[in-house]
């Protein structure tokens, strides 16, 4: 359902997690909400030891207040997949994977003859492997099987990694892996294991709708896609010496747009701490991370922008949706309203 979200209440701790395999590439950004209300974005930290990731930023909010996350992995598993797998809910399906009959789920297929629906990660490395692959091994013939309602290409923006595929720059299906089953499981089964606690996980959008969510004291798991926020804020990601495209591994197209992300920061009435002020004019230096630091940044600002009642919001009614694919946060499905 398209609608503008009501600036209250609003959570006390916004966070954006740029994720990655490599733990020295996830990168937070934070921002803080101060007793009048508005909010103050902290420079960018790595996200650190995922044991102790939820009970940190639990530490940081006061009882009451709810706390938002944005994870840059797939939550929700594609609906032509979950059919196929008699799986009917996402939310109680990820306890499962990884375990009993479940238990090769995250273990990445080798060659495509161990490919099933209860091993769909592949493949393990570079080689033979192609998608046909997948497909073969799932018993699906059509590649779009593969995708997510949500994940399929629109204007301003390319068609994502399929969830299952494993290999090349673009794919997803490691994070997933890292991110379920390093992250959200953990955080569920010590939500049933404590009846009694301060903001237990709540997943959006299967645990309901967003305005809902917020008026709970809750921790609220979100899934956010930085090229999302990429066309929300028209960025440019031509190198401004050359006129030709380049992206956002240059640090020089990463500082070109820091004119564009300070003045949203100003039209949100946000502050932005001095020295991330500096980091978003130089580009956030020449190392490799800068591009993980400027995608925290992209997902959080993002996620703000929404939050404001600036943009338009969709939570989607859609029971597939709702119970099984999940959905971008920040994504529209009816373009139009873009």
């Amino acid at each position: 359902m398209i609608q503008y979200l009501h600036p209250n209440p609003l959570p006390s701790l916004i966070v954006h997690a740029d994720w990655s395999t490599n733990p020295q590439k996830r990168i937070m950004a934070r921002a803080v909400k101060n007793h009048k209300g508005s909010y103050t974005v902290k420079q960018p930290e790595m996200v650190g030891d995922l044991n102790s990731f939820f009970s940190r930023l639990k530490a940081d909010v006061d009882p009451g207040g709810c706390i938002l996350v944005g994870f840059d992995f797939p939550i929700g598993i594609p609906l032509t997949y979950a059919r196929a797998a008699g799986l009917t809910s996402f939310l109680s399906a990820l306890p499962k994977f990884g375990r009993k009959d479940w238990a090769d789920f995250y273990l990445v297929a080798e060659t495509p003859n161990q490919i099933h629906l209860k091993r769909p990660f592949y493949p393990n490395r570079a080689g033979s492997a192609r998608r046909f692959h997948l497909l073969d091994g799932l018993g699906f013939d059509d590649l779009n099987s593969l995708f997510r309602l949500c994940e399929h290409g629109r204007e301003g923006r390319r068609t994502a990694c399929p969830l299952f595929w494993t290999l090349g720059p673009q794919q997803v299906g490691k994070a997933a892996i890292s991110g379920w089953n390093e992250v959200l499981v953990p955080a569920l089964g010590s939500d049933l294991e404590e009846t009694e606690r301060s903001h237990p996980l709540r997943i959006w959008p299967f645990s309901g709708s967003l305005q809902e969510l917020l008026q709970t004291e809750a921790l609220i798991v979100a899934e956010t896609y930085p090229p999302e926020f990429y066309t929300h804020f028209k960025l440019n990601f031509k190198n401004p010496i050359t006129g030709k495209p380049s992206g956002k591994r240059d640090q020089v197209v990463r500082a070109s747009n820091a004119g564009i992300l300070i003045s949203i920061a100003n039209i949100l009435e946000i502050q932005l701490e001095p020295a991330l002020r500096a980091d978003l004019l130089s580009g956030f230096g020449p190392s490799q991370s800068g591009e993980d630091t400027f995608d925290a940044i992209i997902g959080l600002l993002g996620m703000l922008n929404i939050l404001s009642g600036k943009r338009p919001f969709d939570d989607p009614d859609d029971f597939d949706i709702r119970h099984i694919e999940g959905w971008i946060f920040g994504q529209l499905r009816n373009q139009d309203h873009v």
